[in-house]
């Protein structure tokens, strides 16, 4: 009953194929009936992910039958992240597909990109639902292969192609990483199907006896997901998709882009067994978060400042994974998807939100000191919170760092809360309103820790001095952009400050450096002259 149950999950998926099928060859005529076909797969699949989430939540852990042999084939894996990511997905397509419907009216591929939105929707469920690697890395290639096709939806554009071109080529270079991990995967364990190499990589964490080799998987494994996630310094091609509807955009940064965390979350056990990997993972995830969040605050396009976000957010998640923290992870992969897809759905209307939220200032001048306050007083805050909920520096580095960044943007909050004119009461509200936002956070990681026991490896413990030193640079170069960032502004006029803002508003031609190497070795006039659907892109 409960395998059964498993499988009626796969309808989602094929429901969304079937839909997309159809619209294909609906033409203009049948749009309406395309559109409508489309939802109501996407509703079959939330249907099936709720039912999944149910029975995961009764029986446990839910693993289907193989149709094939050496755990190569076709196989079905649910446990407590996979009902959460499937629930998740589900979700966010349905709104994608409904506000699509509006959004793409009038429009004469309006099917045509119904089709591939659901096509690329189903490979996306695949990926969550695989169980096993051969599996897992078709499904993979097919989110790749779909959401190339939406990245050319305006072929004639001529950002849209470099855009398109720069993550064929990430992609192929990490489906190379992922075919060099299943094989040495298959080496070590002699199956590619989940359930071997888990039981296999929490034996060897039993018997402290770990092989050279898995260190090596799991280094193939962070290379795999740092492509797929947009990680410094191949982020390039996620600042420019904008050339595609804003639906792409919303599906691409709410849940395809978290494919590279899911694969992360989904091996921790394995990964979490070599120190190199989590090492990397801290160490290039952190220099992300920190290099996209200060680009971030220099973009005046709202969509591109979006995309910076999220560049920055995927560094936070791999930073969370690098130490120890995958609980931490998963819950901010779920909060950040949710958000993502409300700002890149609701970013046509940014001029409204902004006057509706305007208010008049209360005049003066920010003193740079009380900011340096109010700094202080955060951290303070989430060193006391932190120790009440057993997540301290020590304890929990992963969980600390992320709720002191997360603390530290309440810190203009407090600044003009004791700026300018002060009261008793303004004070105190402000303060009470950071400290419910600190409890507030805590309370979710520890929930968090709970839910996925015995899915995701617990939150580890810091290890030796670079844990420690990791934490603190993270945590002390947040607090600097913190401060800078209200500094900034009165020094707006001077030279130097004006050739920093310009440098940091351009990533440091990180990407200009790629779009030159992508130009020469794939010139520009073929970027301008070629079909609608370029065969060399993808599949």
């Amino acid at each position: 009953m409960i395998t059964t149950m498993l499988w009626l999950s796969a309808a989602g998926p094929a429901c969304l194929a079937g839909a997309a099928f159809y619209a294909g060859y609906a033409g203009r005529k049948h749009i309406r009936r395309a559109t409508l076909l489309a939802e109501a797969a996407a509703l079959v699949a939330l249907a099936g992910a709720l039912i999944t989430a149910g029975a995961v939540a009764w029986q446990g852990t839910l693993r289907s039958s193989l149709l094939g042999v050496g755990g190569i084939g076709f196989s079905l894996y649910a446990d407590t992240l996979s009902a959460l990511m499937l629930c998740l997905v589900a979700f966010i397509g349905v709104v994608v597909l409904v506000f699509s419907r509006t959004y793409m009216d009038g429009d004469p591929r309006h099917a045509r990109f119904t089709g591939r939105l659901c096509r690329t929707l189903a490979a996306v469920l695949l990926v969550i639902l695989s169980g096993n690697v051969l599996q897992f890395m078709v499904a993979v290639y097919f989110t790749s292969s779909g959401l190339n096709k939406l990245l050319l939806f305006y072929p004639h554009r001529p950002a849209a192609l470099l855009a398109a071109r720069k993550k064929f080529l990430v992609s192929r270079l990490g489906d190379f990483c992922m075919i060099a991990a299943a094989f040495l995967l298959y080496r070590i364990f002699g199956s590619l199907d989940y359930a071997p190499i888990f039981s296999g990589a929490e034996a060897m964490r039993a018997s402290g006896h770990i092989p050279a080799a898995v260190s090596v998987v799991a280094l193939f494994l962070v290379a795999t997901a740092m492509l797929q996630s947009a990680q410094f310094p191949t982020h390039g091609w996620l600042i420019e998709v904008m050339e595609t509807p804003t639906p792409v955009s919303a599906l691409l940064h709410a849940g395809i882009i978290n494919a590279g965390g899911f694969l992360v979350l989904r091996f921790s056990g394995l990964i979490s067994l070599s120190l190199p990997a989590l090492d990397t993972l801290a160490i290039l995830g952190g220099f992300t978060a920190l290099f996209g969040s200060v680009v971030m605050l220099t973009q005046t396009s709202i969509k591109v400042s979006l995309a910076y976000s999220t560049i920055a957010q995927m560094g936070f998640m791999m930073l969370e994974c690098g130490l120890g923290a995958f609980p931490a992870a998963l819950l901010h992969i779920l909060a950040h998807s949710l958000y993502k897809a409300h700002a890149f759905l609701s970013s046509g209307s940014v001029i409204d939100i902004a006057r509706a939220s305007w208010t008049p200032s209360p005049g003066g001048k920010p003193h740079p000191l009380r900011l340096l306050i109010s700094i202080a007083f955060v951290l303070t805050m989430t060193f006391l919170v932190s120790r009440v909920f057993g997540a301290t520096l020590e304890e929990k580095p992963g969980v600390f760092a992320l709720g002191s960044v997360l603390l530290l943007g309440l810190a203009h909050l407090v600044a003009n809360g004791i700026d300018e004119r002060p009261n008793l009461y303004v004070v105190l509200h402000t303060l009470m309103r950071a400290g419910v936002v600190a409890v507030a956070y805590f309370s979710l990681q520890f929930a968090f820790e709970w839910l996925m026991a015995g899915t995701l490896p617990a939150t580890q413990a810091v290890q030796g001095p670079f844990g420690v030193t990791m934490v603190t640079v993270v945590v002390v170069s947040f607090a600097i952009v913190t401060f800078l960032q209200g500094l900034v502004p009165a020094k707006a006029g001077e030279p130097r400050w004006q050739a920093l803002y310009a440098h940091v508003a351009n990533g440091l031609y990180v990407n200009t450096l790629a779009n030159r190497l992508v130009l020469h070795y794939w010139p520009a006039r073929r970027i301008e002259t070629e079909s609608a659907i370029p065969v060399l892109s993808e599949a």
